[in-house]
């Protein structure tokens, strides 16, 4: 790691009087349209430049948050209206360059590294014009763009740049966004996705960086919205609960920052908080047409909606959600599963529109035929579980991280196994079952899960019809774990419990603390 600034300078000198000619960059067109003041979208976050410009500054705050809510486009537009306000003010165009480069949910695009670079120039060019803190921002993000960007190669210049922030953070230790920035640094070059290991020691080191922000400013929104992603797939994803009761306030139309404090509720097993937080992430997304939020994945924060609704047994906000969405992207799949999900089975054969993608239409399949078992048609049920076994065995298919033949498998298997329960062949259904939740626990870390049932729910039910209470509260207990708090889970041990006899205060009350929120009577655990 760099131990001073020294060699920031240097490399910027060489970058800089490489190439000092301005180039032809081009840009979407939205960028030529004027960007307004989003008065009622952003918070307190104040980050104070060396402009004179009250329009520059705000202009310049309502970037830094709408950057940390991810609105990258936004962002870009704001930092720009910034300096076309001030057109002396150098870090305004470092904030342009930060906003291009590569952010958590995706790495700088080859459009968008001329761009990056443009600005970064710009902003030494006018480097006279900055505070001396300003003036080592300037130099420090000159060493993260170049020429002939490749995102393939963006590694070696990450590194130089995380070797930037780490000595720029150590100058400056108690700009908590500054600080934020090299947590943000650390982060870009660790694997995005999976699982995360508490041993890791860039895992600790991340953490530690984020939380020394946290600890003097809880509702700091960019370092609780990098936490929660930090330590949502972790054994302790609490480790950002204390901020992240904060979080979805802090940038109050940000729909994404709305959404994040949901990452850790959902692996916390707080349902209803979960829910919370997605409709108000989806009423920001609904009050951007009229400037009033900033939409970022919406079908995602939909999507998460429907989920939580599902563990949680909230089956209006689920239902909705998954409507909602089928509305927004045209895919019915996971409003044909939520139907599925809470026994609307009547209502299934009126969705006659069919989705696009293979799993996806495998959801959608598998819907339609639990519906027509469910509704005395068996034949179509029994064609589509074979359909559905023989299309796991073939395809090559993914699923956001999945391979889609253990979404497609764990599906088939639900459904062979409820015929042969109906038919009372509970043996055979047993079998299924328990195939069902082996490709099931085959489904990589993700959030939210491609399903919004467990296999478990099945299996537990029929070991409770079985009277095999002990193996009833084997599969409800392991569906716990992964799930905490799902009323399903919560709900199969307390019964299984009942029938030796046998009770669990703890169980009993987080039961009742779920079914507080649950509008649905549950005869079971599947339908």
């Amino acid at each position: 790691m760099k131990n001073s600034l020294i060699a920031l300078n240097l490399i910027a000198g060489i970058a800089f009087q490489a190439s000092v000619t301005a180039q032809e960059v081009e840009y979407p067109p939205i960028f030529s349209e004027p960007m307004p003041l989003l008065e009622e979208v952003t918070g307190d976050l104040n980050y104070p430049i060396s402009s004179e410009n009250e329009l520059a500054q705000r202009y310049f705050n309502q970037g830094f948050q709408l950057m940390y809510g991810f609105a990258k486009t936004e962002a870009v537009r704001s930092f720009r209206a910034s300096w076309q306000e001030d057109p002396d003010c150098a870090i305004c165009y470092w904030g342009e360059a930060w906003a291009w480069g590569s952010y958590l949910n995706g790495a700088m695009t080859t459009a968008e590294g001329p761009r990056a670079l443009a600005a970064a120039r710009k902003a030494m060019e006018l480097i006279d014009n900055a505070s001396p803190k300003e003036a080592d921002m300037i130099r420090a993000i000159q060493v993260r763009y170049i020429e002939d960007y490749d995102p393939e190669n963006r590694r070696v210049q990450d590194e130089i740049y995380r070797d930037a922030m780490a000595d720029l953070a150590a100058k400056y230790p108690d700009d908590l966004d500054i600080v934020t920035l090299y947590g943000d640094s650390l982060f870009l070059l660790e694997e995005r996705r999976g699982y995360r290991s508490l041993e890791n020691p860039n895992t600790v080191r991340l953490h530690n960086v984020l939380l020394s922000v946290l600890d003097r400013k809880i509702d700091h929104p960019g370092a609780c919205h990098l936490l929660v992603h930090a330590s949502e797939s972790t054994p302790t994803p609490e480790l950002a609960a204390p901020c992240a009761r904060y979080l979805g306030d802090t940038i109050p139309g940000s729909s994404h920052i709305n959404h994040m404090p949901s990452h850790t509720w959902n692996e916390m097993g707080l349902w209803h908080d979960a829910v919370r937080a997605n409709t108000k992430a989806w009423l920001s997304d609904q009050k951007a047409a009229y400037n009033l939020g900033v939409s970022t994945y919406a079908t995602h924060n939909l999507t998460m909606l429907y989920y939580a609704g599902s563990m949680g047994g909230e089956s209006a906000a689920s239902l909705q959600a998954a409507r909602d969405l089928a509305g927004l992207n045209n895919n019915t799949a996971m409003l044909t599963l939520a139907l599925v999900r809470f026994g609307r089975f009547e209502e299934i054969p009126e969705i006659t529109e069919p989705p696009a993608g293979e799993v996806n239409r495998a959801m959608f399949d598998f819907s339609h035929g639990y519906a027509a078992l469910k509704l005395g048609d068996v034949e179509r049920a029994r064609e589509t579980t074979e359909e559905l076994k023989e299309l796991a065995a073939t395809s090559t298919s993914r699923f956001r991280f999945h391979d889609g033949k253990d979404i497609i498998g764990a599906m088939a298997h639900i459904l062979e196994g409820e015929i042969f329960w109906t038919e009372e062949n509970r043996e055979a259904a047993l079998g299924a079952f328990q195939q069902a939740a082996a490709y099931y626990d085959n489904l990589n870390y993700d959030e939210p899960e491609p399903l919004p049932f467990s296999p478990r729910h099945w299996l537990g039910a029929l070991y409770l019809e079985m009277e095999s209470f002990d193996s009833a509260l084997d599969e409800y207990r392991q569906d716990l774990s992964e799930h905490p708090n799902n009323i399903w889970a919560l709900w199969g041990i307390q019964q299984a419990l009942l029938a030796r006899g046998e009770s669990d205060p703890e169980i009993d009350e987080k039961l009742e603390g779920a079914m507080e929120y649950a509008d649905i009577w549950l005869p079971t655990t599947k339908y």
